[in-house]
């Protein structure tokens, strides 16, 4: 239990990356930590756009003011979730899938940091014009994740005032 309260303790936002790249193996662990979320009725409606084309990533970067961590980033990750498949709780999904992912990231040495792109439309819309997402996909997010190029504390923002027993 406690390795893994430490990777859930660690895992901070990430957005200096070194050089060093991300293997194959490495992606699929993360994804195939994302696909184990939980989900509305298991119904699974997440897709995963993998981008690891400087040009494309650079692209990225530029979607969003606060994007500006994907120009260094060797790899992003899109979160979308079809909404053919799940038009209520897509959103819920993805979240659940993205957590997933940048825990994994974490156990595996790695960092990264969670750039949304949901609920803004604009947003959405040049990151489907980008990577050719479909029309029924809804974006939720880019993770811009690598090796850390700094170091952050492993920490927990634990607040017993926010914490109701019982009723408010």
């Amino acid at each position: 239990m406690q390795e893994l309260l430490d990777v859930m303790y660690s895992r901070r936002s990430i957005r200096e990356f070194s050089d060093e790249p991300v293997t194959d193996e490495q992606v699929e662990a993360m994804l195939k930590a994302g696909m184990a979320a939980p989900s509305a009725q298991n119904l699974q409606p997440w897709h995963f756009v993998v981008v690891r084309k400087r040009k494309k990533l650079d692209a990225l970067s530029e979607i969003h003011k606060y994007a500006h961590m994907l120009a260094e980033a060797p790899l992003a990750i899109i979160v979308c979730g079809d909404e053919d498949v799940s038009s209520k709780h897509w959103v819920e999904d993805t979240c659940a899938a993205t957590q997933n992912i940048l825990l994994a990231a974490t156990a595996l040495g790695m960092g990264g940091v969670w750039v949304s792109l949901y609920p803004k439309k604009k947003h959405q819309k040049q990151a489907r014009e980008l990577l050719d997402i479909p029309d029924h996909v809804g974006v939720l997010c880019a993770l811009a994740i690598g090796h850390p190029a700094e170091k952050k504390k492993a920490r927990t923002q634990y607040d017993p005032e926010r914490v109701h027993e019982e009723e408010w």
